[in-house]
């Protein structure tokens, strides 16, 4: 009979607890001059097909799959996301809590000795008690589903802050790889055009010693040959230094770095026009913009929160005791009681709307932020475009313009071995050569770390590994 009242009572309590104070979070979808094709997709360029969440696939080079795989598990500071994340599933389930009643269960014996107030002796006698207390506290104006409601949303945004360090391990990783083959691919050009300058030093240089040349043109090819070699050293630390920028990212202590690949010549590269979807569907798919909306909906439902502070607190509560001389004894005699207790803590009103407008005004910064989340992926998305297309066009003058100096080499090498032109005109054609190659490489390093960077901005690679 007793546990049915209380029972009762506290499904009696639940069927009051409908109403919860403060506004009701609408969900934001993105804005509207995000739903059509991006402005900077030129057809050669980019497709309107889905990128793929493994976009690092799309490069086709095994030695960068398995890079970005371990990454994803070994990363750092992707455990110290997981354990944010598991820290705030903590707290979630803390406030589930808040939903189900609190019991505690007490029992305790003890020897008493007592003097007996008629005759003034002492006596020794035994006491046992046992108890049995629940409470409940109605939610009648939403404090606890507020709660609830905002450490959900604080759980998801936690997991989209996963997501974002997820692809940002993911593009670094991919980055840094590139970056060591880049390096290795200038140090081939400028190994290879060494060859030709030292060629053409020894050329001077016997010439001289049979009177032919002159002590200017040995200099200035001299000159020419240390420039080019001195721009080894810059490059091996660059490569270096992508190494150990990839250890860190695979967790590993830079003596423990992937050398193997340091065979890396070739920069990797999506030969095809990238896929890169709309709008709309990078929105929706970018963690960022996610974790700035949960943000907004958990400052929304803390306006709940502090509303409810205004309103009074009901509990329902129950308990049972029973106590006896002897412990053979407890349940022959016991008590209960059962009710709800109300109680209303008359808060400092100006105190109490000032937190209200407290967390107004942190709802109102969370909307604005969930606003610039999406302008900003827009902008990152359209830069990462356009700056890969004009790469592309830069890349291909290049290539124009190198082939113009390789045969303006060639012309050259023959007209002073001809003895029409000086061997000042060659220096010059091999000085230009070698400008063009270096600049041909790096924009060949351009428009991969362009690519990632693209592949950044859609914001794939957080839903793998």
């Amino acid at each position: 009979m007793i546990r049915r009242s209380l029972v009762t009572a506290l499904l009696s309590a639940s069927a009051l607890s409908a109403c919860a104070v403060g506004p009701n979070y609408q969900a934001q979808g993105p804005i509207a001059s995000a739903q059509g094709t991006f402005v900077s997709a030129e057809p050669a360029v980019a497709t309107a097909d889905a990128p793929p969440g493994d976009w690092w696939r799309l490069f086709q080079d095994p030695a960068l799959d398995g890079l970005v795989q371990e990454a994803l598990v070994a990363n750092k500071d992707i455990a110290i996301a997981a354990a944010n994340l598991s820290r705030v599933r903590a707290v979630l389930s803390e406030s589930r809590a808040g939903l189900l009643p609190s019991t505690t269960a007490s029992a305790s014996g003890q020897r008493v000795r007592g003097q007996n107030p008629v005759n003034g002796q002492f006596a020794e006698a035994d006491s046992y008690s046992a108890g049995f207390d629940m409470s409940y506290e109605v939610d009648l104006f939403g404090r606890v589903r507020r709660s609830l409601e905002a450490n959900r949303a604080d759980a998801a945004a936690a997991q989209a802050g996963l997501d974002v360090v997820r692809i940002s391990v993911a593009a670094e990783t991919a980055r840094a790889y590139a970056d060591i083959c880049a390096a290795n691919a200038q140090i081939a050009v400028v190994k290879q055009t060494l060859q030709l300058q030292q060629q053409t030093y020894d050329v001077t240089a016997r010439q001289l010693e049979v009177g032919r040349g002159t002590a200017l043109d040995t200099s200035s090819a001299a000159t020419q040959l240390e420039t080019t070699r001195a721009t080894l050293p810059t490059l091996e630390g660059q490569r270096a230094s992508a190494l150990y920028r990839l250890a860190l990212l695979t967790g590993k202590p830079p003596a423990e770095a992937p050398t193997a690949v340091l065979a890396c010549k070739a920069v990797p590269q999506v030969a095809t026009a990238l896929p890169v979807g709309d709008g709309a569907a990078m929105l929706a798919r970018r963690p960022d913009v996610r974790q700035a909306e949960r943000e907004l909906a958990a400052a929304t439902a803390r306006i709940g929160v502090a509303t409810a502070s205004l309103y009074p607190s009901v509990t329902i509560g129950g308990s049972i005791s029973t106590a006896a001389a002897n412990s053979g004894d407890l349940g022959d005699d016991f008590q209960f009681n059962v009710g709800p207790l109300i109680s209303w803590n008359f808060p400092n009103i100006v105190a109490s709307r000032a937190r209200i407008k407290q967390a107004g005004a942190v709802a109102e910064g969370a909307l604005a932020n969930f606003e610039k989340a999406n302008l900003t992926a827009l902008q990152e998305t359209e830069t990462a475009l356009s700056q890969y297309a004009r790469e592309l066009d830069r890349r291909t003058a290049l290539r124009r313009a190198r082939d113009e100096g390789a045969k303006a080499v060639r012309l050259a090498r023959l007209r002073n071995e001809a003895g029409v032109d000086s061997l000042l005109v060659l220096l010059v054609a091999e000085k230009n050569l070698a400008q063009l190659e270096a600049q041909l490489a790096l924009s060949d390093a351009q428009v991969t770390t362009n690519q990632i960077a693209l592949f950044k901005a859609l914001g794939g690679g957080w839903g793998e590994g």
